[in-house]
């Protein structure tokens, strides 16, 4: 399997530094996050002003990385498709479609994003608001309008489900699949996100069929922060003979590291590849 590496979590570096850090680690490609000291455009689960992202721009962006033999095969976007405000509601769908026009410029055909939370600052997610009832239609209709710029712009989106939103667990993404029935929403499995209510066997076997980007990350059972890989309690050895099974052709994207710590998680990877 390949190995690749998500872009935040290395906010002090230039596009440039973050290739050749990708390009001497021997990766073979990077989730981009528009988080770089020279395009600071990411804001999790909000928004951004991204009309300084021309299409030259773009370019010059994606090719710090081609041009070093990199590849750019998503790029991360995870804006709150739940947000209960339908004017703020409607400019984060507007900020994904944006995210769409940067991803073509790019030349990048999958973008990653999470459902959304309520978050209240300073407090964290607000889990009550996050589950509530008439937060999943929210999220289905979001989801059914980005199908269909899906489908004008030739990308797919993946989302990635986390143990704390609706998308809670393999099964609940299964379901929310099924129910949107597109052909270009996918899913992105972070086996650490489901660790808390799903074995590994049970989240290929639910999202087996809708997997289109693997991320790499731990976390301990019980605890709700996530670590670098090797560091929690996910069973590596399983979980790539699970990715080999169902899905080979995908890389490892690992995050949870930064310029101090990703040698070890890469190396606790490539131990087991």
């Amino acid at each position: 399997m390949k190995l690749g590496l998500a872009t935040n979590g290395f906010n002090a570096l230039t596009n440039d530094e973050m290739a050749q850090l990708a390009a001497d680690a021997g990766l073979d490609c990077v989730q981009l996050f528009l988080c770089q000291k020279d395009s600071n455009f990411w804001r999790y689960n909000g928004r951004a002003d991204l009309s300084p992202l021309t299409p030259a721009e773009c370019r010059r962006i994606a090719d710090a990385y081609r041009s070093r033999n990199v590849a750019v095969p998503s790029i991360g976007v995870y804006t709150n498709l739940i947000e209960p405000d339908p004017a703020e509601l409607a400019k984060n769908i507007q900020y994904f479609a944006d995210m769409i026009r940067v991803a073509n410029d790019m030349g990048i055909r999958t973008l990653a994003t999470e459902c959304g939370s309520i978050i209240v600052p300073g407090k964290g997610r607000d889990l009550s608001a996050s589950l509530s009832e008439d937060a999943y239609p929210r999220l289905v209709d979001s989801t059914r309008k980005l199908a269909d710029m899906a489908d004008k712009h030739d990308v797919v989106i993946v989302f990635e489900p986390y143990f704390q939103d609706l998308l809670g667990s393999a099964t609940a993404t299964r379901y929310f699949l099924e129910d949107i029935n597109h052909p270009r929403i996918r899913a992105q499995l972070d086996p650490a996100n489901l660790l808390p209510h799903n074995t590994l066997e049970e989240m290929f076997a639910a999202l087996g069929p809708y997997i289109a980007m693997l991320h790499a990350k731990d976390r301990k059972l019980h605890v709700t922060r996530g670590v670098a890989a090797g560091q929690g309690d996910v069973d590596y050895w399983k979980f790539i003979a699970l990715a080999r099974q169902h899905c080979p052709h995908l890389p490892l994207i690992v995050e949870y590291v930064n310029p101090d710590t990703y040698k070890a998680a890469f190396a606790h990877l490539r131990s087991y590849l």
